[in-house]
């Protein structure tokens, strides 16, 4: 019986982590339908995964705890735009996340940018509504959390 309940424990446990996991959009286009479907503003993560200490912190300090889980899933699409130095990255992300720098005007890591997005087929052309930015912040989840409500209550 102990046998079973181990082996049913190891087969539902990845289910369960995997359950609470966020999900985190690379490709824009992807994230937009997903915001507009759901009327979600997307937050856009401006990263360097595998240089930068303080994205490194910020992802330790809130971006992975389960209060940000908890609040990500009720009120944001999150987007990744990395600039790893280290780890490869396909030209079309590379390309997307280099005009989407250019576009908010990102000059540090880590900046998040709050903002609602739409594709205009007319135009063939993504269009933004900036709504704030952030980066960060001192004081773990809490703090975090607090300044980001501030951000999207303008929505």
């Amino acid at each position: 019986m102990k046998k079973i309940l181990l082996i049913l424990l190891f087969i539902v446990s990845p289910m369960l982590i995997q359950a609470q996991e966020l999900k985190w959009y690379t490709n824009l286009d992807e994230a937009v339908k997903v915001s507009e479907k759901s009327k979600k503003p997307l937050l856009l993560f401006f990263t360097g995964s595998d240089w930068c200490g303080w994205c490194i912190r910020l992802q330790n300090e809130v971006l992975k705890t389960p209060e940000f889980t908890a609040w990500a899933k009720e009120n944001v699409v999150l987007v990744e735009l990395d600039f790893p130095r280290r780890t490869p990255q396909p030209d079309a992300i590379r390309n997307q996340n280099a005009q989407l720098q250019q576009f908010f005007g990102v000059r540090g890591y880590p900046t998040v940018w709050f903002a609602k997005a739409n594709f205009d087929k007319t135009a063939n052309k993504m269009n933004f509504e900036q709504l704030g930015k952030t980066g960060y912040v001192a004081g773990g989840p809490a703090a975090w959390l607090q300044g980001a409500n501030q951000i999207i209550k303008k929505t």
